[in-house]
């Protein structure tokens, strides 16, 4: 298995690939480079449909968003949120609560430019650069302090952020620490890559030796990350049978099977 490097492996140097722009690429962006160019090339030629499913990742933190805002949340910091595109948090949410406050976090220097100028109009959002690991520096960062109030529930997102952490990085660990600091009547969203061999052992070596992370855990690992919580309908399921907005023709295919997801709610 090739070695695996910190998250946000290649933030801000061109010449190395980021998370962030790498999937900025996937879904046909303009912010990145051809290191980030390549790997999306790469990740294609294992899976020539994964174009398509960042685009239905994208759908579906929509649908996980108006989801937790239906449920009443009306506060939500995006961990590991990427690079700003079509439908981000703020505008989902604020669609349906215009008082709704969204705070970004990320480790890439672009996402942050690119949010500012995002967000520039809107004193109910903010982005923040932080390494989410570093659970302790983004829960006391002033802007995070100065939208979310830690007294009322708060919907935690991670979509398509844990399985770019390490297992030495312990991300249940990581989220357990998020959860820890959130009321009761909080919620998580997330989503994960999903074992899948032999599709997704290639896919990981890809990740893995590209990017520097990467990792399709099993199904019963992610479960794991919602420990405490009381899961919501219909459970830990692939991503289109989480919560779809039409028919979903079954069964899936091998890309469809390649990303769980899932919510609960903080008793």
């Amino acid at each position: 298995m090739a070695e695996e490097h910190p998250t946000g492996h290649g933030a801000g140097d061109p010449e190395q690939p980021s998370i962030a722009r790498v999937y900025d690429a996937m879904l046909g962006g303009t912010d990145n480079f051809p290191a980030d160019r390549a790997v999306a090339a790469k990740i294609q030629s294992v899976l020539p449909i994964s174009k398509e499913n960042a685009w239905r990742q994208r759908e579906l933190l929509a649908r996980g968003v108006r989801h937790l805002a239906n449920e009443g949340i009306d506060q939500f910091l995006d961990l590991g949120s990427g690079l700003p595109t079509v439908q981000n948090t703020h505008q989902i949410v604020q669609a349906l609560n215009p008082d709704a406050r969204v705070v970004y976090v990320d480790n890439d220097p672009a996402v942050f430019a690119r949010g500012r100028v995002l967000l520039a109009d809107d004193p109910r959002s903010a982005v923040v650069t932080a390494d989410l690991r570093d659970v302790d520096v983004v829960l006391d960062h002033p802007e995070v302090c100065a939208l979310v109030d830690f007294d009322r529930p708060v919907g935690l997102l991670m979509v398509g952020v844990l399985h770019h952490f390490a297992d030495a990085d312990d991300p249940g660990g990581v989220v357990k620490r998020y959860l820890d600091a959130v009321p009761s009547g909080s919620r998580l969203f997330l989503t994960h890559f999903r074992a899948n061999p032999p599709v997704s052992d290639d896919l990981e070596k890809v990740f893995l030796t590209m990017l520097g992370s990467g990792r399709f855990r099993t199904q019963t690992e992610i479960e794991a990350y919602f420990d405490g919580l009381v899961l919501d309908e219909p459970g830990v399921v692939a991503m289109p049978l989480w919560k779809p907005d039409g028919p979903v023709a079954v069964p899936l295919d091998t890309s469809g099977e390649m990303i769980a997801a899932g919510s609960g709610r903080k008793p």
